[in-house]
């Protein structure tokens, strides 16, 4: 973490509408050249799909028209007894990603896709423990985080499956990022996300802790952001095109993160149609002023202008190719504005202001 810089170089989340893996590597190295993402093709695929993409192999789950379930019918301790031997023995095969439920990584393993020299890192993404186990449902359609057992293994689960990930992107980049997707903790507090605080943390801690490298969570809405920054996270993102100001409201707490190394991903180029009504210009006048909100409420400017990232505000896998290509794009060009904003002022030596004087 110490070696990597952010310098409001762009990012992204992982769903692209591409339905071939090798087109939507293209479209992605086109745009990003520090810091590319394996793409998520949902409509290749319903395994795609972000919950059942990391789905596969948790114990008794099973794929039936668009719904992912567990078969408590059936009996669990088997599967249960291989995730947790493989817990406890650090066995990160088991935490393979298979070909059918992520193309473009399986592409990427294979050595198909040329990346560029020079990359900072490489980025990597899963669903999050708290989403994965509000999605995943027993036959009353109960989700699997309402389960003693099952809640302990959706983390192990996804403990080994970004353990695994963070592994094979390595072997591709001096760097990795692995952030996880959190949408579900946009409903945090209400009567649909039920759960106590200190539960949301140990799961991300726990799927957190069999990660080396960068890591970090994104949250596409309102959230209690000082729980996601109380994380050993490096990254928090956020969708900050419709939602900055909800970081304001925190702003000891931010200062908080970004004091101990923590930096920020603005998801500030809107993930849909509204982009193509914005420019870079208007893109990075809305940053800087989300940045001035957060400076108003006590936060130190310097610290947020060292520890920023650009990127769009969600996923992108719902829109027709062309937008999301436009949307990388753009991302691309406000992380460059940003960098110009930004760039310090050259100052003259002493000795040689005093002789031009």
């Amino acid at each position: 973490m110490s070696a990597f810089q952010p310098n409001w170089l762009p990012i992204a989340l992982g769903g692209v509408p591409h339905a071939d893996a090798i087109a939507a590597w293209k479209a992605i190295l086109s745009a990003f050249q520090e810091i590319p993402f394996w793409p998520q093709l949902p409509r290749r695929s319903y395994l795609e799909n972000m919950y059942a993409q990391f789905s596969e192999h948790f114990p008794g789950v099973r794929f039936d028209k668009g719904r992912i379930h567990v078969d408590r019918q059936r009996d669990l301790n088997p599967d249960l007894e291989r995730l947790y031997l493989a817990y406890l023995e650090d066995d990160l095969s088991y935490g393979h990603t298979g070909r059918d439920h992520a193309a473009g990584l399986a592409r990427l393993r294979d050595r198909d896709v040329a990346l560029p020299e020079g990359l900072v890192a490489l980025k990597g993404h899963l669903a999050g423990p708290i989403s994965l186990g509000l999605t995943i449902v027993d036959r009353n359609q109960r989700p699997v985080l309402y389960d003693e057992v099952l809640a302990d293994a959706v983390g192990k689960h996804l403990r080994l499956k970004a353990a695994w990930q963070e592994r094979e992107l390595a072997r591709f980049a001096p760097r990795t990022i692995i952030l996880l997707e959190e949408p579900y903790m946009a409903s945090f507090g209400s009567a649909f996300v039920s759960l106590p605080r200190e539960q949301v943390i140990g799961l991300l801690e726990e799927v957190f802790a069999g990660l080396k490298g960068i890591k970090g969570v994104h949250c596409c809405g309102n959230t209690d952001w000082p729980i996601l920054m109380s994380t050993s996270a490096d990254i928090v993102s956020l969708d900050a095109y419709d939602y900055a100001e909800s970081l304001a409201r925190y702003p000891e707490d931010v200062s908080r993160f970004l004091q101990r190394g923590g930096i920020i991903a603005w998801g500030i180029v809107p993930a849909g149609p509204s982009a193509e009504g914005e420019t870079v210009t208007s893109l990075a006048d809305r940053l800087e002023a989300a940045i001035e909100r957060l400076v108003a409420e006590g936060v130190e400017r310097d610290d947020l202008l060292k520890a920023g990232l650009v990127s769009p505000s969600c996923g992108l896998g719902a829109l027709t190719p062309p937008l999301a290509e436009h949307i990388l794009t753009l991302t691309v060009g406000v992380s460059r504005e940003m960098q110009q904003r930004l760039a310090p002022v050259a100052v003259a030596p002493a000795e040689e202001t005093e002789n031009n004087d």
